[in-house]
C-alpha cells in the first residue's frame, strides 16, 4: 500500500541500475582496468551495436544530443542566414544549434494530438532561402516522416531528425518498409543524457546517417575537422563520447527492447485507469508508428493543470511541465527567431500539459497510487 507521504520518483535511475549492476560495474571496471579512457574499443564496440539495433550505415558517437544536432548542421554545409525549420514546441537545443551558427530558426506549430510536426505546417514555412528541416521525436513516436521526406526531396531540403526522445521507435511507410526513427532523414541525432530511454551515466550522444559523405564529414568534424591526425581540413569542435559512457551504453543497449516494453505496459496501465476523465486528453498513438513512451504527457483541458499538479505533489507525486513556453516566446530567440506561421497550438500545450510518473521501474502498485489520486481530484 502507497502512503501518501511517499516519495514516488519521476525517473528511478537507481532501480535501473541495480537490476543490472553486475553488468554495468564490470564494464566500468574493464575500461578503468585498460587506462583507455578516450576513444577506447567500447566507443567503436557501441557505434557498431547501434548500427546493428537501428539499422543505421554509421553512428557517429559525440559528447551530447545537442553537439550531435549542430555538427549535423556543420556537416551539411549550411551557412549564416539560411533558414532551417524546427517546431515550436520542444526543448530548447533543436533550435539553439541553428541560431548559434548563425542562421535562422524558423518556428512551425505542432498537431494538437500528437505533439509533433507535420508536413502542413512545415509547407506553410518554406521560402527560398529554407535549406533543411529538424523534425522532432517528440515524447517517443516518430514524426508522419513519409510525408516530411517527400515535402523534403520537392523542395530540395535537408532533413535531420531530431531522435533524443524516441530512440527503438519504428515508423511504417505505405508501402510496409519500417525504419527505426534517426535512421530516415540525412541525419538523426540523438542523446544518451541519463534520463533518456537508452541514458548513460553522463553525458552523451550520437548522430546516424545512411550517406558515407555526409559520415565521413560528421566524423571530422567532432575531431577537430581533422581528416587524419593532425591533419585539420575544416573547422571542427572536439566532441567525443567517453569510454566509460560507452561501455555503460553496450550494457544497456542490450536491454533496451525490455525497456521500452517495460514503458508501453506502463503506459497501458495509465490509459487503461484515465480513459474516462473527461478533463484529461491521453496522448494519441499515431497508427504509422510505435511509440516507445519517453514521457506520458496528457492535456488538462479545463484550465486547472496547475493545481492538479500541486494537488498530486502533496500526496508525493512528481509531475513535470515539458514545456512551459513554446520556443517563440523565450528570450534568447526574441530577435533572430522567424516564425512561419500562427503557432497557437504550441502555445495552448504549455498552458496544458502535465507529464506523469514515465520509467522501466514503475510497478502496477505505484502506477494504482496515482491514477487513483488523479480520479480523486477531478471527480471532486
Amino acid at each position: 500500500m502507497i502512503q501518501s507521504d511517499t516519495q514516488i520518483p519521476m525517473v528511478d535511475l537507481k532501480g535501473q541500475y541495480l537490476k543490472i549492476k553486475p553488468e554495468i560495474d564490470s564494464a566500468i571496471q574493464d575500461v578503468i582496468d585498460s587506462t583507455s579512457f578516450i576513444n577506447g574499443l567500447p566507443v567503436g564496440e557501441f557505434a557498431n551495436n547501434l548500427e546493428s539495433y537501428t539499422g543505421a550505415r554509421h553512428v557517429i558517437p559525440v559528447a551530447n544530443g545537442t553537439d550531435a544536432l549542430q555538427i549535423a548542421l556543420m556537416a551539411l554545409g549550411l551557412k549564416p542566414g539560411d533558414e532551417v525549420i524546427v517546431p515550436a514546441f520542444t526543448y530548447i537545443a533543436s533550435a539553439e544549434v541553428i541560431a548559434l551558427l548563425g542562421m535562422v530558426p524558423v518556428m512551425v506549430d505542432v498537431d494538437y494530438d500528437n505533439f509533433n510536426v507535420s508536413a502542413a505546417h512545415i509547407r506553410k514555412a518554406i521560402t527560398n532561402k529554407t535549406k533543411a528541416i529538424i523534425p522532432v521525436h517528440l515524447f517517443g513516436q516518430s514524426c508522419p516522416m513519409e510525408e516530411i521526406l517527400q515535402l523534403a526531396e520537392a523542395n530540395d531540403l535537408y532533413v535531420i531528425e531530431d531522435n533524443a526522445q524516441s530512440i527503438g521507435a519504428v515508423h511504417t511507410f505505405t508501402d510496409g518498409r519500417e525504419q527505426q526513427t534517426g535512421t530516415m532523414g540525412h541525419f538523426g541525432c540523438t542523446s544518451f543524457f541519463p534520463t533518456k530511454n537508452l541514458g548513460c551515466m553522463g553525458d552523451g550522444g550520437a548522430l546516424m546517417t545512411n550517406d558515407d559523405e555526409l559520415a565521413f564529414r560528421a566524423k571530422m568534424i567532432a575531431s577537430h575537422g581533422q581528416s587524419k591526425k593532425y591533419i585539420h581540413d575544416v573547422v571542427g569542435c572536439n566532441s567525443r563520447l567517453d569510454t566509460i559512457q560507452a561501455a555503460i551504453l553496450n550494457v544497456k543497449l542490450h536491454h533496451l527492447n525490455d525497456y521500452i516494453e517495460a514503458r508501453q505496459t506502463a503506459a497501458n496501465r495509465y490509459y487503461e485507469g484515465l480513459f474516462d476523465l473527461p478533463s484529461l486528453v491521453l496522448p494519441r498513438k499515431m497508427p504509422y508508428t510505435t511509440h516507445v513512451f519517453h514521457q506520458f504527457t496528457l492535456k488538462v483541458t479545463d484550465g486547472s493543470r496547475d493545481e492538479l499538479k500541486t494537488f498530486l505533489a502533496s500526496h508525493g507525486i512528481p509531475s513535470m511541465i515539458y514545456y512551459p513556453l513554446p520556443l517563440q516566446s523565450q528570450q534568447a530567440f526574441a530577435d533572430i527567431v522567424r516564425e512561419g506561421e500562427q503557432l497557437n497550438t504550441s502555445e495552448l500545450l504549455c498552458q496544458q500539459v502535465l507529464s506523469l510518473p514515465m520509467h522501466t521501474e514503475l510497478t502496477e502498485e505505484v502506477q494504482n497510487f496515482i491514477i487513483e489520486k488523479i480520479r480523486e481530484y477531478a471527480e471532486q
